[in-house]
């Protein structure tokens, strides 16, 4: 009976952790969509792409970084 208690407490961890990436993961995709729809005058992908833009590459890298750690800090409380 201890045993099945303990296994079903490590089951809802795992499920609220794949839960919230979940969330994560959406919020992270919506932000980016956002990012190109506030950027019109210039095409992420055609920057990173076909002029192979270093200077894009690496604030969407920053971006990215941001973003992320924002998440993870609303999802982790």
């Amino acid at each position: 009976m201890g045993n099945a208690v303990v296994e079903l407490i490590q089951m809802k961890y795992v499920v609220a952790s794949l839960l919230y990436s979940g969330i994560g993961l959406v919020v992270f995709i919506v932000s980016f969509i956002l990012l190109d729809l506030l950027t019109p005058k210039v095409s992420i992908w055609k920057e990173l792409v076909e002029k192979q833009n270093v200077a894009v590459a690496i604030f969407l890298g920053a971006l990215t970084f941001g973003i992320a750690t924002i998440i993870a800090s609303a999802i982790h409380g």
